[in-house]
């Protein structure tokens, strides 16, 4: 059984892109033409994008590298203890709306910590968390960008709300599938 999943895994993509070329044969479709003019279209919404995405990825590494991550992290830890919520994984949380990959830097760093490590009640609530939140911010920059949306509040609230649920939500399942935090 696995290795006839594995087989249509593997010849999955190759035979879509197949059936789109032979589809499009048989209607005469240009094929290298749109193909060219598809290309044409995606250079032109990343030219577009490119000052949203440098303005976020400067905005996040300025916050991280001027100590104001740890900054917030100290100050909310009456907080979050209260709630649960380990200090350790609080970055991911905060990060994960803005930037994937700053939170994956985290997550990281939990990994490599001799007294946590991927196994650790923390490493599976990081991983649990990254895997569960989204980065609200950078999706409401490339596709509400892309097609020139400026009204974008009640995504933003929304999109925010269900970061933050995420987070309770991966302490809850944690906790109940691995017990509390030792």
């Amino acid at each position: 059984m696995q290795t006839a999943i594995a087989t249509v895994s593997n010849w999955l993509l190759p035979l879509l892109v197949a059936g789109i070329l032979v589809a499009g044969y048989i209607k005469r479709v240009p094929l290298y033409h749109s193909f060219v003019d598809g290309a044409k279209g995606g250079f032109g919404i990343a030219i577009r994008l490119l000052p949203h995405l440098v303005a976020m990825m400067v905005a996040v590494e300025v916050f991280r590298a001027s100590g104001a991550m740890d900054l917030l992290v100290q100050s909310l830890t009456p907080v979050t203890s209260v709630l649960h919520i380990p200090p350790e994984v609080l970055p991911i949380g905060l990060l994960r709306p803005i930037s994937s990959s700053a939170s994956l830097a985290f997550m990281t760093h939990i990994f490599q910590d001799p007294k946590a490590g991927p196994d650790s009640w923390l490493g599976q609530l990081a991983s649990t968390l990254q895997a569960s939140s989204d980065t609200t911010l950078y999706i409401i920059t490339v596709y509400f960008g892309s097609v020139g949306i400026r009204n974008f509040r009640y995504a933003l609230k929304v999109g925010l709300l269900a970061d933050v649920a995420s987070v309770f939500a991966s302490v809850l399942a944690v906790t109940l599938l691995l017990g509390p935090m030792p």
